[in-house]
């Protein structure tokens, strides 16, 4: 009997002569259930698709336009990316394979081929309107993938969205040849049975404090519809800058953007709330609301207090300051215009609308002439009043609000059952909410705040150098995907709490980000949260996921994602997680 450091060490080689010989099937997330065989299929343009049992005509670039969703134009559109992933954005396996032994391990091009030449779709039941921009639990993702060994694709699934996260594995079964363009894959037969754990998925996209292009952020939609994620919220404004235009405001965009042509007009968010739903993603647009808003002082000096308040530190989290005044009688109709002119024109393309609500700080409103107090006692009525008027405007554009934390925790406001908390600042804060009966979403701030570790964005005088050197930001360390890996939403809750947290955000504010670091600060990261919301990876390890998310990120990167690296090619050859393992 073998002693059990050598026993380890045994096993260790046998994993390692596996894994160098072939590749394993990595999909990201991972699926509920998944089985794989060892046989070779081979996939081309040729693909015949059928619908719910008739013909599905596809064509490489299609992309549905308009706001009346169609099911089959959204499946459509999704095989044809799809296919465009597999045929035209995928990549040669050579760092997943041993030093060396790409050639002599994937198939042989002489040898008789058997191709995939047709994938049934069924969808079980037909879509409505929530299907497309569902509350939390409304919406059935779920699916199964057959591909048999003799060629035959099946999916099924309940919605439309549950169709598109099945084309979406589909896309993952396939590699490069390294001899040109054929496409292969050496598992079949593979059958997957898959569905989420958590209903909110989300990104949170600051546009504000940095400005960035359509192309981010739509590029940013596709890299999360990889990941199966399903929910962009899309931080519009803040002091720094206002860039969404308001048709009946536009003094708003002509004094607040940073730049002419530095703004998004209806129809870019039109453009963008579309994209997002042909995805399966549901955007949320946040317009945050008292404080983080003095830009609107440059247009409406009446409904702001504060703007460029010195020392700023006194008076908000970052420059430059300004807050809605509390007790203004022109708030109401200024954020009765926004409002009425904004909502319409989101609510045919999502269910929650973000009023904000983080960082209001009383200091404030010692500077606001209709408070002139910091007092809580008197500052927290004016603030539950402010929210139950904001909240209905809400609610009569047939929405549901969402609020950062702060609103119920901090500031003692009472909000609706309804509303869905946004928490970040760590497990005590989710389980005192849900303790309250809260529903939340978590961007806890120590393990999902993409922006930390980065250092500080801010300029220290001479005489500051000692007091803040090295210069770290407020959230350091950088949070790296294991440790984002390692988060658990649901961690010390009770049952009936754990129901509370429908999910999850990983923040990505743009104070120091911008279009040309945006993939790499989202990228691979976002996907480990991804799992975890998508398949709650209780059990599985970072030597488990490592060769997955590699695998995953070189897709990421054929697809036109910036995505930063996992690791070095050594630590991904042969997929063997334990080269690179600390011993």
């Amino acid at each position: 009997m073998m002693p059990p450091s050598c026993r380890g060490m045994a096993s260790m080689l046998v994993s390692l002569w596996l894994l160098a010989s072939t590749p394993v099937l990595a999909i990201w997330p991972a699926p509920s259930s998944i089985s794989t065989g060892e046989s070779t299929l081979w996939i081309g343009n040729a693909l015949a698709v059928t619908y719910n049992g008739k013909p599905l005509i596809w064509v490489n670039g299609y992309e549905p336009s308009g706001s009346q969703f169609s099911s089959s134009e959204i499946v459509r559109a999704g095989v044809a990316r799809t296919m465009d992933n597999i045929v035209h954005k995928n990549f040669v396996p050579w760092m997943l394979y041993g030093r060396m032994a790409l050639e002599t391990t994937e198939p042989n091009l002489l040898k008789p081929k058997t191709y995939i030449t047709r994938l049934d779709i069924t969808q079980s039941k037909a879509d409505t309107s929530k299907t497309f921009k569902g509350l939390a639990g409304e919406v059935d993702e779920s699916y199964t993938l057959n591909v048999d060994k003799n060629g035959k694709a099946a999916i099924t699934a309940v919605s439309s969205t549950g169709v598109l996260r099945a084309l979406e594995s589909f896309s993952q079964l396939f590699f490069q040849h390294s001899k040109g363009p054929f496409f292969y894959t050496k598992s079949a037969p593979v059958h997957i049975t898959d569905k989420p754990e958590y209903d909110h998925r989300g990104v949170l996209f600051d546009v504000s404090r940095s400005f960035f292009p359509m192309e981010s952020i739509l590029r940013t939609i596709d890299a999360m519809a990889y990941n199966k994620m399903n929910r962009i919220h899309i931080h519009a404004t803040d002091s720094q800058s206002w860039p969404l235009e308001i048709p009946s405001l536009p003094e708003l965009h002509q004094k607040g953007a940073y730049a002419q042509g530095k703004t998004y007009s209806p129809g870019d968010l039109a453009k963008i709330q579309q994209y997002a739903i042909n995805r399966g993603i549901q955007p949320i647009i946040e317009i945050d609301t008292p404080g983080h808003f003095g830009i609107a002082a440059l247009s409406h000096p009446e409904v702001v207090a504060g703007w460029g308040a010195t020392p700023w530190t006194a008076y908000c989290a970052e420059p430059p300051c300004g807050q809605i005044r509390l007790n203004e009688p022109r708030v109401d109709p200024f954020l009765d215009k926004l409002m009425k002119d904004l909502l319409p024109r989101v609510s045919s393309y999502t269910s929650y609308f973000h009023t904000g609500g983080d960082e209001v700080n009383f200091n404030m409103y010692n500077l606001d002439p209709t408070v002139r107090s910091n007092d809580s006692a008197v500052i927290v009525p004016l603030l539950q009043k402010f929210i139950d008027k904001h909240h209905a405007r809400v609610r009569k554009a047939g929405l549901v609000p969402m609020v950062w934390e702060e609103i119920p925790a901090s500031y003692n406001v009472t909000v609706g059952k309804d509303v869905v908390i946004q928490s970040w600042l760590g497990d005590e804060a989710i389980a005192a909410l849900t303790a309250q009966g809260h529903k939340v979403i978590t961007s806890n701030y120590n393990y999902w705040y993409l922006d930390c570790g980065r250092g500080q964005w801010l300029n220290f005088g001479q005489d500051q150098i000692a007091s803040f050197y090295p210069f770290p930001d407020w959230c350091s360390p950088s949070k790296n995907w294991r440790l984002i890996y390692s988060y658990n939403p649901r961690a010390n809750l009770s049952a009936e709490q754990a129901k509370l947290v429908l999910g999850g955000e990983l923040a990505g504010w743009s104070e120091s980000i911008d279009d040309a670091t945006i993939d790499d600060i989202l990228w691979p990261r976002a996907s480990a949260a991804g799992e975890v919301l998508w398949s709650s990876p209780n059990g599985r390890t970072q030597l488990e996921a490592a060769p997955r998310l590699a695998e995953f990120r070189e897709r990421l990167i054929a697809r036109g994602i910036r995505s930063g690296t996992v690791h070095m090619p050594f630590c991904t050859q042969g997929l063997n997680s334990t080269a690179c393992q600390y011993l």
